[in-house]
């Protein structure tokens, strides 16, 4: 394994020899290599040359420069995109924090339980210098706020010593460029629900005398970064379509809804494609015998294993639904198969319509969510990685097709026809704002009470399906059954 250390550095040429050493020779966990990623932050004091000179000396250094000063949060940023290791710490150059407690910030990823530990300066550290009383209680006020709005308990969100799995981290936008960094790194772990830990640091902080650069106006902007980034769901470094479903946990009242409707079709042994971040699967586990969530998306597949490390009856697994290889293995082997939000992505529905019929037993339900109305096509849908939305009658032949009887079609979510309209194909919007689904979650006890009377086609199409013995496929389907071929035990480890 490897140890990526990020050092953003600007004029700290009185420390930063004496920093890169310690941090050089700190211990770390057996087999363990380190590389120390430093960023040179346009730096004007003679720090230039002493860290040309260290790199030149030291294989293990990388070093990078902006070419002007941009803060800390920008060279954080850049550091996380040259960092290769398994992990990432974040280190000052300051030697305010103690580089020897490596072992102690790793331990809790090294034994699976974390996707981020953070040093606490206020948890029983081994030494920590005293420092004015103000300083100390901006920092505290802060790290409250924080946690008011992440709904955490962390004792110090400013601390400098956060380490993360690098895969974890690289896949987060960085969009602070000063000390906004910490707590909008904060929020974004809290939002993508990652395991952080604490672990007790020592602490030598400097005075303002001795060089230390964050100020009151940095807490004043703090405070506007938690706010900003609790509103606004920026969670993914790249576009993910689907990266929408971290939207709607905002939107329990939402789910609900949509889980009432799902769940007198569900029974004991479900599989469920495509199942994001478990916002419906955490609503239709149940007291189900065996749930599959299943998906193909590694980070969501993370989120899964973090939700559902302690639920016995939910199974996490890789399956890519376009993959027949994937599903090899589950042939007859569930009452229920869950297709939501699913088949307008792919390029190839009908594969995967016909490869989930081949998991169910005899008279099995497939359950469908798909988005509803052609017409309603236009800028959301384009964002989200839509490839198209269904008319009743399109869904219900795709069905048939594959050798399924449907039974129940539902017009779902007639309420959200409108806004969808307005934002998508009126003004071209790329999202829909989170205050706007706020509202929408806290009036859902209306909508749903009246949706049935609106005169127009809901947003969402839902459609329940038996798996029909003996049905006469298409062509195309009975050549996908034969590629899939015939398995006789699960694999659901």
């Amino acid at each position: 394994m490897k140890l990526s250390i990020l050092m953003p550095v600007y004029n700290e040429r009185t420390v930063v020899d004496r920093s890169i050493s310690q941090v050089l020779a700190a211990p770390l966990p057996e087999n363990m290599e380190r590389e120390l990623v430093i960023v040179d932050d346009c730096s004007t004091d003679g720090t230039s040359d002493i860290l040309q000179r260290l790199a030149t000396a030291f294989p293990q250094i990388r070093l990078h420069r902006h070419a002007r000063n941009s803060g800390k949060g920008a060279a954080v940023r850049t550091a996380i995109e040259k960092a290769s290791g398994d992990f990432s710490l974040i280190q000052d150059a300051d030697l305010e924090y103690d580089p020897s407690e490596y072992p102690r910030l790793l331990r809790p990823l090294l034994d699976g339980h974390a996707d981020a530990v953070f040093g606490s300066r206020y948890m029983a550290g081994e030494q920590t210098r005293i420092l004015p009383f103000w300083h100390s209680m901006i920092n505290k006020g802060l790290t409250l706020v924080s946690n008011m709005f992440c709904n955490l308990n962390l004792t110090d969100m400013e601390t400098c010593y956060k380490v993360f799995r690098t895969d974890l981290l690289k896949s987060i936008p960085i969009r602070s460029d000063r000390f906004g960094f910490e707590p909008e790194i904060v929020m974004k772990s809290a939002k993508r629900k990652f395991r952080i830990y604490e672990v007790p640091i020592s602490y030598h902080g400097r005075t303002y005398e001795e060089g230390k650069k964050i100020g009151w106006k940095d807490g004043l902007k703090a405070l506007g970064v938690i706010l900003k980034f609790w509103l606004i769901d920026d969670l993914y470094a790249t576009p993910y379509g689907r990266g929408v479903l971290n939207n709607l946990t905002g939107t329990p009242q939402y789910l609900s809804w949509l889980a009432r409707k799902l769940r007198p079709h569900v029974g004991d042994a479900v599989l469920e494609v495509g199942a994001g971040i478990g916002n419906l699967s955490g609503r239709l586990m149940g007291r189900r015998v065996l749930y599959v969530a299943a998906e193909k998306d590694p980070l969501h597949l993370h989120a899964l294993r973090n939700r559902f490390l302690r639920t016995p009856n939910v199974v996490v697994q890789h399956i890519d639904p376009e993959v027949p290889k994937d599903l090899a293995g589950l042939e007859n082997c569930f009452d229920t198969a869950l297709c939501l939000n699913v088949l307008e992505y792919l390029d190839d529905p009908a594969c995967v319509v016909s490869l989930l019929r081949a998991t169910l037993k005899p008279a099995g339900v497939l359950v469908v969510l798909v988005p509803q109305c052609p017409s309603l096509f236009g800028s959301l849908d384009r964002r989200l990685g839509h490839k198209r939305r269904y008319g009743s009658r399109e869904a219900r032949q795709l069905l048939e097709a594959e050798g399924f009887a449907v039974e129940k079609v539902y017009n779902f979510n007639k309420a959200g026809t409108p806004p969808w309209l307005a934002y998508s194909r009126l003004f071209g919007s790329k999202h829909i704002n989170k205050p706007v689904l706020k509202i929408f979650d806290k009036t859902v006890w209306m909508w749903r009470r009246i949706d049935r009377l609106m005169p127009w086609p809901g947003l969402s199409l839902i459609m329940v399906a038996r798996k029909r013995s003996g049905a006469a496929l298409t062509g195309n389907a009975v050549a996908r059954r034969e590629a899939v071929g015939e398995v006789s035990a699960p694999n659901v480890n």
